[in-house]
């Protein structure tokens, strides 16, 4: 049987457990999103943190920053709200990898170094959602019960319009 576009981006395997990793991860990512976009919670705003950006070499630092901002924050709500919970956790953790390597490699695997350690967890939590999905308590879950439920009319209208 063929997946749709929409069983691909809904249908989970996780359960329970998958709503425990989503909410924190989703919360920890909006909140450092919200640094880098809005200045909020002690960050630079855009501004700032793209001036810093093009400083370690990651240009042009202003779309860098707008970019991993918006990965962080509006993936973070998503990943709360267990919406496009897949393609909102795949960016994010390509997001945490990009941080990973052109941040703190070089520093080891220890935060108090500013090492990779924090970003590692991240990448880890969001390569598990990309893989099983939201689970069973998310928005994704909801509309894929809803293209599941107008699956059979759409089968029967195919099957009438073929005979």
């Amino acid at each position: 049987m063929k997946k749709t576009l929409a069983q691909s981006l809904f249908t989970t395997t996780g359960g329970f457990a998958a709503l425990l990793l989503r909410v924190p991860v989703g919360l920890i990512l909006a909140a450092h999103g919200a640094q880098k976009l809005f200045g909020w919670f002690g960050g630079y705003g855009l501004e700032g943190t793209g001036q810093w950006l093009a400083s370690i070499g990651l240009e042009p630092g202003y779309l860098m920053a707008l970019l991993a901002g918006s990965a962080e924050f509006f993936g973070g709500i998503a990943l709360i709200l267990g919406l496009l919970t897949r393609p909102a956790a795949f960016v994010a953790a390509f997001t945490m990898l990009v941080a990973i390597f052109a941040v703190h490699a070089g520093n080891g695997l220890f935060m108090a170094n500013n090492g990779y350690e924090y970003g590692l967890t991240l990448l880890a939590a969001t390569l598990a959602l990309t893989i099983q999905g939201a689970g069973r308590f998310s928005v994704d879950n909801l509309l894929q019960q809803r293209f599941a439920e107008d699956r059979p009319a759409e089968a029967i209208a195919t099957a009438g319009s073929a005979a």
